[in-house]
């Protein structure tokens, strides 16, 4: 007795001793959080990652509606269930509830507003209130958020309750995870701290985990309250908000430029990956903003995501599912020596499992090497595993403790590494690279085997913790354990002689201006367009298949808020007149191209009705000065006659020579334009081919002075390949364009960092003085054909630039072979 009751005082001392080393470290992690805030900010710096997406710039200032968002919520069901893709927080963004600056109506400036849930606004926009989208949002696992003010307490007390029930009964209601509180619709009064500090803890009472992010404000006392603010105060609207400081072979240069935030601090907003412009390796992006920054929000973006090509899919769940699986260890990291890791490489996890984000900004590869030691946050153990995620996932072998290897970044992109003592417990594939395409219980897993062509490959499936029975390649079955034993795989097509991505050469200056100088400028201006930047991102990923991603994008195209603003040229050829298309800017030259030479008697504008040329005669005539020319190769131009007087709605462009053509060009239109017509013989011809821009410069008013050129001739071509013509320097705001003559052809770059000037749908292109790059896309029947790369400086701009010529390929140009695990 005397024993066993001894044992049982050994017993309770040794729980005491736990319970008071348990809460020591409670006390611990609480304190290296800011300040304590957990229990206030709704989460801390050791709080796992939540996923957001919000729905700023698929709406605008006017705010969504019921019907829109129950539609970018099906997307996301789908994904979840396709893919098992999880996503947090919904976030309805601006004009939902408070208003910005320019809500009611384009352009129209007006006060900020707050509102409340029984406005007329409000009620017309969601007519059944919030509970249709919080249903649709739990069915797959997701919380709403919402955009707010920072204030809206009034001037009265009652003022001031009826704002904090407004804001309490989103977490009593619906289980809102998330307020933004946002500067853009005013500032908040200081002395307003105290009813916004009960305000947050009244809401916390019914949602605990509250994150409550600020834009651009300082909240004064009730700070402890906030959860995160935005980091530098930007956005990341590419080529809007965010562009290329320097050349680069794409767009999103700059946005992996970004620093880290101070003292790897997770308690910031870096306003996530936008998706709504400029779309090209957007999934190097996001790796540093999943596993480089690992924010409180994250993986976190918003725009259009619907915009993507129905293949990228499955690698925007992948990387979304690999941090989800790893989020808890990924709030601990730190970075590590620029020297030897290059700029704001991290290293995340724990003791034994570390994730290693590295980056290159430059234009040639770069091989950094990587200690498997106690330098990127590992325990020493007596083998180490290493594995690629991005860009494609590889197996890069088991090595000893302190070994070094090298890991090789493609330029301009980023890597994620996977440092671990143990083989872990997930389906790895040896011999080759390889993306997952889809994993998740009950249903077969599918992979992609990446090789270059015309090489072979011996490859091991491992398959983990899972059990498989058989796979299947190119439709042939095969048991389990041959694969794991090992299959000789070959990659079909030629095996390229040369790297996908070099250099080609540099441009030399020319004693002389070429005579066809003009051809190869409207060569750009054509091959160019402006349009909405969000119009060039579905043209670039193409039509989709899947009728989810088929329903956003109409949504988001076919809404009168999009179709209003007049960003489109394909309003010219729709055959309705209250449609338009307005340049943004004056004194621009209207261009139109056929698509292919026509034989045409007429061409007609159309600007709307005499109403609306009486409102705003000026956006809506030609000038006194204005004359039309059409060509049929860009290089012979003939002046037609322009009728446009009279009426003022309707003018005229008259052929009478019996001459094909298929360029037109209008010095001194109108700026806005509702259609475009063409006629042969009285009878309306197709515009099916039909294209037009009205922001580029009449090249009479502004000759190139400055000629670069550089001749080659490719032998092979990866698929996918492009050129990269970079203006390394000054050349001034638009004040130099680079074409490409192949035999008697004249090609423009469709595409340009920073973009081609466009319509914007949200504020402005972003302009810049220095460092274009030109993007070729290259077609096969290129190989072989000498190809000229020309640069124009023109009159107006500064000629202080080093032109180079780089070669491409994007996306990944390699083969794919794919298997199917059952």
């Amino acid at each position: 007795m005397k024993n066993s009751s001894t044992l049982q005082v050994f017993k309770k001392f040794l729980y005491l001793i736990t319970c008071m080393i348990v809460v020591s470290i409670l006390n611990i992690r609480q304190a290296i959080s800011q300040n304590f805030s957990f229990p206030l900010a709704g989460a801390d710096s050791l709080t796992p990652s939540r996923s957001h997406y919000f729905d700023w710039i698929n709406s605008q200032y006017e705010g969504t509606t019921e019907q829109q968002t129950l539609i970018n919520l099906d997307f996301f069901h789908w994904l979840h269930d396709q893919y098992g893709m999880r996503l947090d927080i919904y976030s309805l963004d601006v004009g939902n509830i408070d208003d910005g600056p320019y809500t009611a109506g384009v352009g129209r400036l007006i006060p900020y507003h707050y509102g409340s849930t029984d406005s007329r606004e409000f009620v017309a926009q969601f007519p059944n209130g919030f509970a249709p989208l919080v249903e649709k949002a739990d069915s797959f696992g997701c919380r709403l958020g919402m955009w707010l003010g920072p204030d809206g307490f009034g001037t009265t007390p009652e003022e001031a309750n009826k704002r904090k029930e407004l804001m309490v009964s989103f977490c009593r209601d619906y289980n809102f995870h998330l307020f933004k509180l946002d500067g853009v619709a005013g500032p908040f009064r200081e002395e307003k701290a105290g009813i916004l500090i009960e305000t947050l803890k009244a809401c916390r009472k019914h949602t605990p985990d509250l994150i409550v992010s600020s834009q651009r404000i300082d909240f004064g006392e009730a700070e402890p309250y906030i959860t995160h603010h935005l980091w530098e105060g930007a956005e990341t609207y590419v080529d809007v908000f965010i562009n290329n400081h320097s050349t680069a072979p794409h767009h999103r240069a700059g946005s992996l430029e970004r620093k880290l935030t101070p003292g790897l601090d997770r308690m910031f907003g870096d306003h996530g990956v936008c998706f709504s412009s400029c779309l090209d390796y957007w999934e190097d992006e996001m790796v540093l903003q999943m596993f480089n920054r690992s924010l409180i929000l994250s993986p976190q973006f918003y725009g259009n995501p619907w915009f993507l090509r129905d293949d990228e899919y499955p690698r925007f769940a992948r990387l979304m599912n690999l941090h989800r699986k790893y989020r808890e260890i990924l709030v601990n990291g730190f970075q590590l020596p620029e020297q030897q890791y290059g700029s704001y490489a991290v290293s995340r996890g724990d003791a034994n499992t570390r994730f290693i984000t590295l980056r290159n900004l430059s234009w040639e590869p770069k091989t950094y090497m990587v200690k498997l030691d106690a330098s990127i946050g590992f325990n020493q153990v007596k083998k180490v595993h290493i594995k690629q995620y991005h860009p494609t996932e590889r197996f890069l072998g088991t090595h000893q403790w302190e070994e070094t290897i090298p890991v090789t970044v493609e330029p301009y992109r980023t890597c994620l590494l996977k440092v671990s003592s143990s083989d872990e417990a997930e389906l790895t594939i040896k011999g080759c690279d390889y993306e997952i395409v889809r994993d998740i219980p009950g249903n077969p897993v599918q992979i992609h085997l990446i090789g270059d062509p015309g090489t072979k490959a011996r490859v091991e499936i491992i398959p983990g913790p899972k059990i498989f029975e058989k796979g299947f390649i190119h439709g042939k079955e095969y048991t389990i354990k041959t694969l794991e034993k090992g299959l000789d795989i070959a990659f079909p097509g030629k095996k390229l002689t040369k790297e996908p991505h070099r250099k080609l050469g540099e441009p030399h200056l020319l004693s002389e201006v070429p005579a066809d100088a003009e051809a190869l400028f409207e060569a750009a201006c054509f091959a160019a367009d402006n349009n909405a930047l969000e119009v060039r991102c579905i043209q670039r990923s193409g039509d989709s298949k899947i009728p989810q991603v088929i329903a956003c994008r109409n949504a988001f195209f076919n809404d009168p808020m999009f179709v209003n603003r007049g960003i489109w040229d394909k309003n010219l050829f729709d055959g309705n007149l209250n449609t338009f298309f307005i340049a943004r800017l004056n004194n621009k030259m209207f261009r139109l191209d056929l698509g292919e030479i026509q034989l045409l008697d007429e061409i007609i504008i159309q600007i709307r009705d005499r109403l609306e040329y009486d409102l705003n005669p000026e956006m809506n005539s030609f000038s006194e000065q204005a004359y039309a020319e059409v060509s049929s190769d860009l290089v012979q131009w003939d002046t037609v006659q322009l009728d446009w007087r009279g009426e003022g709605t309707i003018a005229r462009v008259r052929f009478t020579d019996n001459k094909p053509v298929r360029y037109l060009r209008i010095a001194g239109p109108p700026r806005r334009i509702a259609e475009v017509e063409g006629y042969l013989n009285g009878e309306q011809v197709d515009r099916t081919k039909w294209r037009a821009s009205n922001l580029f410069e009449n090249y009479s008013n502004n000759p190139a002075k400055k000629t670069w050129k550089f001749d080659f001739t490719l032998q092979e071509l990866a698929p996918n390949s492009y050129l990269s013509v970079a203006l390394n320097g000054e050349h001034g705001n638009e004040g130099a364009y680079a074409a490409l003559k192949i035999g008697d052809q004249y090609i423009g770059a469709p595409d340009r960092a920073v973009s081609y000037p466009s319509n914007t749908w949200e504020y402005f292109n972003v302009e810049s003085e220095s460092n274009y790059t030109y993007y070729f896309p290259l077609l096969p029947e290129y190989v072989g054909e000498k190809i000229e790369v020309v640069i124009l400086g023109l009159q107006d701009g500064k000629g202080e630039f080093t032109p180079e010529v780089w070669l491409s390929a994007y996306p990944d140009p390699r083969e794919k072979i794919f298997i199917e695990l059952n």
